[in-house]
């Protein structure tokens, strides 16, 4: 008996139908139900999966069941964060859209970068011809260019706000310096600038007079000076004194803290790796290490010439010595500041600073009466500051009689009061440029 062909389609169709929309329900909403309770808390600790899932490798179950919505769900949630910390970051009052580039034209934009604002560039090879990094710091928004194409006209100005970082510590220096404020300070008058900015390495004489014609109070485009040294300009209202940092020119590194760093014994009392220049204190300071042999527990390494670069082997050989060194002696040279403070600094190893005034016209200023390292002292650095070297035989005896436990503590202290004094660098800083520049603005 043969069934009407009709009525036979038409069950065909719907059963298909049924199994169509049954097979949906699964795919669409099954699925769904089980997935959150997995995906977003997991399974707890040490529970087995609810059930067997075949071919499936069962070491990637014991912690989440697979979601096929997992990615989007997860893309969501990181943008709901990302959503959140840009209203955290927005301020309650003024404008929440400041931006400042960076041209960094010395060696110390690298410092105030990498180090004081913990920016990353890219690329990360230190030979490339152009380096960028973007960082946020409160409502101000940073990017940063450096690099040998970094040239004046060169590259597309499409900001209001501009720090240039130059040196002018010699006077090849100073012409390269002073063609870069030329160029920067036409842009301000062609209104393709708003506000300028400068990051200075100053003369170690504190002889910077070459760029007074640029400063703003003089008919320049110079609003805000931030100068290395102790210089007598410093007043803390244009001209800020901004510290040397590390010796990034000679690929100094950021260091990360490490538990060893901390907590190893150091085999060495002190360490001194430099140039001894003739009838200065560094060769007095020699004489006094050889007196009474400490210069057997000291790591100590004399050259007469300055070298301006590092192999890596000596780089290497510098860092080792500040790693397994309870204390980094610091002579003055042309100037007291020196690099070797904030690198023993970032390394937990005591700077035991010299004291002195040395020759040129740096000194005490309006803001600050404690030349010279005025910057350092205002923010109580817990160095060893000495007048002479004469009292370093005192300071060593008194080493030896410290005990470990008091050594972790004083690294320790150390490293914390490095780490916030860039801290508070930064955020002076960037309050300094924002009420600056924005109340110009206003007015």
């Amino acid at each position: 008996m043969r069934l009407p062909r009709k009525p036979l389609c038409l069950f065909l169709i719907a059963l298909y139908g049924l199994f169509s929309l049954y097979a949906a329900y699964h795919v669409f909403f099954g699925r769904r139900r089980g997935a959150p309770a997995a995906s977003s808390r997991g399974l707890r600790k040490g529970a087995a999966p609810a059930r067997e899932r075949r071919g499936r490798d069962q070491s990637t179950l014991r912690s989440e069941e697979w979601n096929p919505w997992e990615v989007d769900e997860k893309n969501e949630q990181r943008h709901r964060f990302k959503t959140s910390l840009q209203i955290l970051n927005k301020p309650t009052k003024g404008k929440t859209d400041f931006r400042v580039q960076i041209w960094g034209k010395a060696a110390i934009g690298l410092y105030l970068w990498e180090h004081i604002f913990e920016g990353s560039l890219d690329p990360a090879d230190v030979t490339a011809q152009w380096r960028e990094g973007n960082t946020i710091v409160g409502r101000t928004h940073y990017s940063f260019i450096t690099g040998p194409g970094v040239v004046p006209g060169y590259f597309s100005v499409d900001v209001n706000n501009v720090v240039l970082i130059l040196n002018g510590r010699e006077k090849a220096k100073v012409f390269y310096a002073t063609q870069w404020l030329l160029y920067a300070q036409n842009l301000v008058q062609t209104r393709q600038l708003q506000h300028l900015a400068v990051v200075l390495l100053g003369s170690e004489q504190c002889s910077n007079e070459w760029i007074s014609r640029f400063l703003r109070k003089n008919g320049g485009s110079v609003e805000l000076l931030f100068l290395v040294y102790d210089s007598p300009w410093v007043n803390d209202v244009d001209v800020f004194q901004w510290p040397l940092g590390v010796a990034t020119y000679r690929n100094f590194p950021v260091v990360e803290a490490s538990w060893s760093m901390l907590h190893n014994e150091r085999p060495y009392l002190c360490n001194f790796l430099g140039t001894v220049y003739e009838n200065s204190s560094r060769q007095a300071l020699m004489n006094i290490l050889k007196q009474d042999g400490n210069d057997k527990l000291c790591w100590v390494s004399a050259r007469e010439q300055w070298q301006p670069q590092e192999t890596n082997e000596s780089l290497k050989s510098y860092q080792d010595a500040l790693l397994q060194s309870d204390l980094t002696l610091c002579p003055a040279g042309v100037n007291t500041e020196c690099y070797r403070i904030y690198e023993a600094c970032s390394y937990g190893s005591v700077p035991v600073v010299e004291d002195v005034m040395t020759a040129g016209s740096c000194g005490n200023t309006s803001a600050h009466h404690s030349a010279p390292l005025q910057l350092l002292k205002s923010m109580d650095a817990p160095f060893i500051f000495i007048k002479s070297w004469k009292e370093l035989p005192a300071i060593l005896e008194k080493e030896k009689t410290i005990i470990l436990q008091e050594k972790i503590q004083r690294r320790k202290m150390l490293l914390h009061w490095y780490q916030n004094f860039k801290t508070e660098l930064k955020m002076r800083f960037t309050n300094i440029l924002e009420s600056s520049f924005l109340m110009n603005n206003k007015g």
